[in-house]
């Protein structure tokens, strides 16, 4: 039997990048991996672009692609510590608020002021479950390891999460054990917070344990955007048949306290060097950013009023850092750092022998 082939046409106008198949436009953005002047590899990103009042503006592939939130959902997760009044409890900082939506890069400082915060609400690292694992920032796992350093779980990158947890437990007066499963009023509370923030009921929730043992979050990215969007709203109103003034006075003052503690230490949300860290450094007080496992990311543009929720099909985590850099720049953040918007592929003798960097744009 002859084999079909569909037409493919590729035009690159400007920023936009279209494919044409079998007569149907669809605009898409990729990274793509280039060996020298070959293509080597493409993937394949999904963006929304929504503001707080949940108007979609901008989009690319697929915007209510459905998903796993992953750590881009910390600040949302952190919010009950603002809300149920946790904070004025133990008296927690700016920072301790920044590292609870953090995934940080275990550096000394950050470790540092991860075990103030549990000797605050009156824990010890031994009620940590997130278990240790290699940090997220090479130069800091080398410097570990050359000094052949333990890691335990205060150095895991969700150790500012769990903490948060365990002060929101204590609060409550929930017990502090087991506080990762999924049944356990913590992570219900945390699943309450997603979804109000997100409009949508807790049963419209994808429920899944995450890399640290807590409960994430499988939802579209167009209501993930709108959490960010209102996150820059202090006049949030809910649109949820359910809700009340007093939840919408809760999520406001939520949403300032959480943006004004990552807003004023980016340093903390990430780490020296980390895509999250060096985009809010490079224009401060214009964006908040949060990476997220397997290539999703989300944002925050403070000014625009604008949530980003973008997910790179196949996981692909380099190219979910390019394809947010060049996101946010095509919305007005610019100029971004160049490192961010492309990335140089090296072989074992540190020559580049190719480059990342992205093809494509948003339908606005």
């Amino acid at each position: 039997m002859p084999r079909t082939t569909l037409p493919v046409t590729f035009r690159i106008p400007n920023s936009a990048f279209r494919i044409e198949l079998a007569g149907r436009k669809e605009q898409r953005l990729f990274v793509e991996s280039y060996r020298g002047s070959v293509l080597e590899s493409r993937h394949r990103v999904h963006v929304a672009v929504v503001d707080a009042g949940g108007k979609l503006v901008a989009q690319a592939g697929e915007p209510d692609y459905r998903t796993f939130w992953r750590s881009a959902a910390k600040p949302f997760q952190a919010a009950p510590l603002v809300g149920d009044g946790v904070v004025e409890r133990f008296g927690l900082t700016r920072q301790d608020l920044a590292l609870a939506c953090a995934s940080h890069s275990s550096e000394p400082a950050q470790v540092a002021l991860v075990r103030e915060f549990l000797q605050r609400i009156g824990c010890s690292e031994r009620d940590l479950l997130c278990g240790p694992h290699r940090p997220l920032s090479d130069a800091v796992a080398r410097d570990y390891e050359t000094r052949g350093m333990r890691l335990t779980a205060l150095y895991s990158n969700c150790s500012g999460k769990h903490t948060g947890m365990l002060a929101l437990a204590k609060h409550h007066g929930w017990p502090t054990e087991f506080y990762t499963r999924l049944e356990h009023p913590v992570q219900q509370r945390c699943l309450e917070s997603v979804s109000a923030w997100t409009d949508l009921s807790k049963d419209q929730i994808g429920v899944a344990v995450d890399g640290c043992g807590v409960a994430t979050f499988a939802l579209p990215l167009r209501n993930m955007a709108l959490a960010w969007a209102r996150l820059g709203n202090s006049k949030v109103e809910m649109r949820s048949a359910k809700s009340e003034p007093t939840d919408q006075l809760r999520i406001s003052h939520s949403a300032f306290r959480i943006v004004e503690a990552m807003l004023h230490h980016p340093e903390l949300v990430a780490g020296a060097g980390r895509p999250c860290t060096e985009m809010m450094r490079a224009h401060p007080g214009r964006v908040v950013a949060k990476v997220g496992a397997e290539g999703v990311y989300s944002a925050l543009l403070v000014r625009e009023g604008l949530g980003v929720a973008l997910k790179v099909e196949d996981g692909h985590s380099v190219a979910s850092a390019i394809a947010i850099a060049a996101v946010l720049q095509e919305l007005g953040l610019k100029p971004q750092p160049a490192s961010l918007l492309k990335k140089p592929i090296t072989n074992s003798r540190g020559e580049t022998v190719g480059e990342m960097r992205v093809f494509g744009g948003l339908t606005k």
